[in-house]
């Protein structure tokens, strides 16, 4: 065993990838423990031996406990993967600076932007722990039900400190699991909120019958406007076309293990925002995404049509038809712009 696989990490998060990922950890020889907020989602959790809400069928490892108190889960622990919704990530940095543990570094899979300010959440981990903190997030074409079965998966790891990119490495890499290196923290962050945005809006338009010719359209097109909004941000266009950005969003713009992409069919076919997340019955990250990416390209001028789109859609309670008609018979442009 090496050296950081006898040192202990906590997921915190109980969700279907928080604990995809606790699972990966754990197979892997990591001393693992997964925090869930629901003491009552944990309990079925630890009697079934198995997250049956999230997913169904894919038993834990003996090495990973599951606990719903927050100080047990990761008092004693450095390595901390934070696996929340991303408007929980600031609070979950709260709890954990409340502790009192300078030696801590931050690892996470949220996909999504701070809700009220739109910032990266890196900038979150900054303020609340220091800025010397080693900080490192996870992105890319993941379902959790594949990478907790073992399924052949890549990701992206973008890091701001070396050592704590090789111990993650050796943390998560297995014969399945690939990992991609970047340090690229601004680009991997943008691509995974970015991509969610774009699978609603396939969503829809699948949902309206519109076929393949459009969705493969809206994703071309949705790639170009990651790329203009997170280049301007501080992004690698080299991130937007791999992994955590091109990779992820043809993922979730044409599977339905896609909760987003899912959440678009029901909006295309009539069902109403209300109607469509119950159906879901978890958090739909792209909705919060829109109206915060929406307010990045206001701020910095940036001309972003899909994204005001699905911003109209949402916000604003414009028909998908409408919406999607003014996408088509906008001015006509010369590719690359």
């Amino acid at each position: 065993m090496s050296d950081i696989l006898s040192k202990p990490i906590a997921v915190l998060g109980a969700g279907s990838f928080g604990t995809a990922l606790a699972i990966l950890l754990a197979r892997n020889g990591n001393n693992t423990v997964l925090w869930g907020r629901d003491s009552k989602q944990v309990d079925s959790i630890n009697l079934a031996s198995e997250n049956q809400k999230y997913l169904p069928g894919v038993k834990l490892p003996e090495n990973l406990k599951v606990t719903s108190n927050f100080s047990e889960a990761v008092t004693g622990i450095d390595d901390i993967l934070i696996s929340t919704p991303s408007y929980a990530f600031s609070k979950t940095l709260d709890a954990l600076k409340a502790l009192g543990n300078h030696n801590l570094r931050i690892v996470w899979a949220c996909k999504g932007l701070e809700p009220d300010t739109s910032e990266f959440l890196e900038n979150r981990v900054i303020e609340v722990l220091g800025a010397d903190r080693p900080k490192a997030v996870l992105s890319g074409p993941t379902f959790a039900k594949e990478l907790a079965i073992g399924s052949p998966t890549a990701i992206t790891l973008g890091a701001d400190d070396g050592l704590f990119a090789s111990d993650l490495s050796g943390r998560l890499v297995n014969d399945t699991f690939r990992i991609y290196l970047s340090s690229d923290l601004k680009g991997v962050q943008f691509g995974g909120a970015f991509k969610n945005i774009v699978a609603i809006g396939a969503g829809i338009a699948d949902g309206l019958g519109f076929g393949a010719n459009a969705r493969t359209a809206l994703i071309t097109r949705g790639l170009a406007e990651m790329m203009r909004m997170g280049e301007k941000l501080g992004g690698r266009k080299e991130t937007f076309t791999g992994m955590a950005g091109l990779g992820d969003l043809i993922l979730t713009c044409t599977d339905n293990q896609s909760r987003n992409r899912r959440f678009g069919l029901a909006i295309g076919k009539g069902a109403s925002i209300d109607k469509a997340v119950a159906e879901i019955g978890q958090v739909v990250e792209g909705v919060r995404n829109t109206k915060e990416v929406r307010h990045l390209a206001e701020v910095h001028s940036v001309d972003m049509p899909v994204c005001q789109a699905i911003y109209g859609i949402l916000y604003l309670k414009q028909d998908p038809k409408v919406a999607a008609k003014q996408l088509l018979t906008r001015t006509l442009k010369v590719e690359g712009d």
